[in-house]
């Protein structure tokens, strides 16, 4: 009896060891579906890109080495688990197969390490692209992708060390102590784990992005909170107490981990939406508990941008709350305080630092870009769209370009004009009181030869707006103010009819009429504007002008543009 019950067990144990390797070969031929998937993904999007539509680069970023992956896993990985499953009751390991993805591992850690930037990537040009945008849509719609968005193809990779590591515990549990494959698989479990460390990291930031950009829906996709640099801390309901008749009012809060948004709930048949009316910043907030006759549990919060008096739906809600913004604001001052002693520390250490006398006479020496994550003049965060990193060529401190939007001459690089931010300009120039006037100066009032005579690219176009009729009207983007796009009703007129400020707007170049095969346009929320130009070559290059506008970039040099004989460009002036 006792022996037959041990031939039992013994061979229930290696029928679960068994199904183990047969779940092992299952999931990889799923896995490499989802590579090939992901592989077609990254052909349809090369081949348009080949086209012009948008820069290959592009591609390097979102896909990072997703080929090598796949030819891994696809040429050697599976294969060799199909063979073993076919001689299992010959040789019935997995350990020396697994160990085998160790030297693979590093391919892993590249794409995981990327993965952030890949998203985030992705996600501006599904906005900023039109075909970009088609090409991937087109394929979400197809069969094998089983309604699921390229982004969670993508998180494939990231998920499947995890996966190996779980299958490889439980084939340890059941394998016996005097197995030959015990050496292999414990090796390759040690191996495994330590890079599932890393991907287990990158899936608990894809979940973050993924409610951040939830919320962002919920917002009506107003406040562009989606980045990875951001992180959901706490959400809820709340009342908010009226100043003057202490009313409760029905309100929701975000919290992150650099703002508290403050909502208002609002009407929608599909799906919970909410108006945004505060985002308030965490540096210097202070939150105290409040004592009401009327209203218990209630305490207030004081920001910079407006301070609210809360009520909490329960005494554990009212310590929840105040203890989760405490936290996050002592963890904001922390790091505030981090970055202020880092940069004063590289200001003691750096011998080349150049002091105010030397402003200009000498090349300072640049604060790397990895070093920061804020503006060091205005303290506002950077991000890949719409607040990218600038250097100021006379402290060399990293700036936005809001705050680097200013030129002067410097006598270390032959007294040529470069660009600097707006402390540098006021020691180098004495003031900026002539600056000041000059922008006085009605934007309207600039006149076009003065802008077209130093501009990035001028040409007439037909514009539309709306329902007007179409205009033709000349288009300047200055050089020194080359993200804001002018518009006159000629090439000489001494006052502008419009000024478009491209920042952040969206760039559709498809035709928008049969009659009109060089047209585009520009949109922003409720803002709609048609142009047309007379041929395809000159539509491109105002698309390459304005296509870095939009995403806070400016050209160094400016564009070449065509004779004004042919109702194109005028020469410059």
């Amino acid at each position: 009896m006792t022996e037959g019950w041990s031939a039992l067990c013994k061979e229930t144990n290696e029928q679960k060891l068994h199904n183990i390797a047969n779940e092992l070969l299952e999931t990889e031929r799923a896995y490499v579906s989802r590579l090939e998937l992901l592989q077609t993904f990254h052909d349809a999007l090369m081949k348009e890109a080949k086209q012009g539509s948008f820069p290959v680069e592009v591609l390097n970023k979102i896909f990072s080495n997703i080929s090598s992956i796949q030819s891994f896993h696809g040429q050697f990985l599976l294969p060799e688990l199909e063979s073993r499953m076919k001689e299992w009751s010959i040789s019935p390991k997995i350990g020396d197969i697994l160990q085998k993805l160790a030297p693979f591992l590093k391919m892993y850690a590249e794409y995981v390490k990327n993965f952030d930037n890949a998203m985030e990537t992705l996600r501006g040009w599904m906005e900023k692209s039109v075909q970009f945008k088609n090409v991937v849509e087109e394929i979400q719609r197809e069969g094998k992708c089983g309604n699921l968005t390229l982004q969670h193809h993508m998180l494939g990779p990231v998920q499947r060390i995890p996966r190996y590591e779980m299958l490889l515990k439980d084939y340890l549990r059941k394998l016996p102590a005097d197995s030959l494959d015990r050496k292999d698989a414990e090796k390759a479990l040690e191996l495994i784990s330590f890079a599932a460390t890393h991907s287990n990291t990158a899936i608990r930031k894809m979940e973050n992005l993924k409610k951040l950009l939830s919320i962002y829906e919920m917002l009506g996709e107003e406040e562009d909170i989606v980045h990875p640099s951001n992180e959901l801390i706490k959400e809820g309901q709340i009342l908010k107490l009226a100043a003057r008749n202490t009313s409760a009012q029905e309100r929701y809060l975000f919290l992150l981990n650099n703002m508290l948004l403050y909502c208002v709930p609002k009407f929608s048949l599909v799906g919970t939406k909410y108006t945004l009316r505060t985002k308030i910043g965490l540096e210097g907030m202070k939150v105290v508990e409040t004592q009401n006759e009327d209203y218990p549990h209630t305490f207030q919060i004081s920001g910079k941008e407006r301070t609210l008096e809360l009520q909490a739906s329960s005494e554990q809600n009212k310590e929840e709350w105040i203890k989760a913004l405490r936290d996050t604001i002592a963890e904001v001052q922390q790091k505030n305080e981090t970055f202020k002693i880092a940069i004063a520390k590289e200001l003691e250490e750096t011998p080349s630092e150049v002091s105010r006398a030397e402003l200009g006479l000498r090349a300072p020496r640049w604060i790397r870009d990895n070093e920061v994550t804020m503006c060091m003049k205005c303290k506002e965060q950077f991000n890949a769209l719409t607040r990218r990193r600038h250097h100021c060529r006379a402290c060399g401190y990293v700036v936005c370009w809001k705050c680097s939007d200013y030129k002067a001459t410097l006598e270390y690089d032959s007294n040529k004009m470069n660009k600097v931010c707006k402390d540098c300009y006021k020691i180098l120039r004495g003031s900026i009181d002539s600056e000041e006037k000059e922008k006085k100066r009605g934007i309207l009032e600039i006149e076009s030869a003065e802008v077209s005579g130093n501009s990035v690219i001028c040409s007439f176009l037909q514009y539309n707006e709306k329902s007007k009729p179409w205009q033709k009207v000349w288009c300047v983007i200055p050089k020194n103010e080359a993200l804001v796009l002018y518009m006159y009703g000629a090439a000489q007129d001494v006052k502008a009819q419009a000024t478009i400020p491209l920042l952040g707007y969206t760039v559709d170049d498809a035709p928008r009429h049969v009659d009109l095969p060089h047209s585009f346009r520009l949109t922003q929320s409720k803002s709609v504007h048609t142009f047309s130009a007379d041929t395809e070559e000159l539509k491109q290059k105002w698309l390459k002008m304005i296509k870095l506008a939009v995403i806070g970039e400016t050209p160094e040099e400016p564009e070449e543009t065509p004779p004004a004989s042919e109702g194109q460009s005028e020469p410059s002036h």
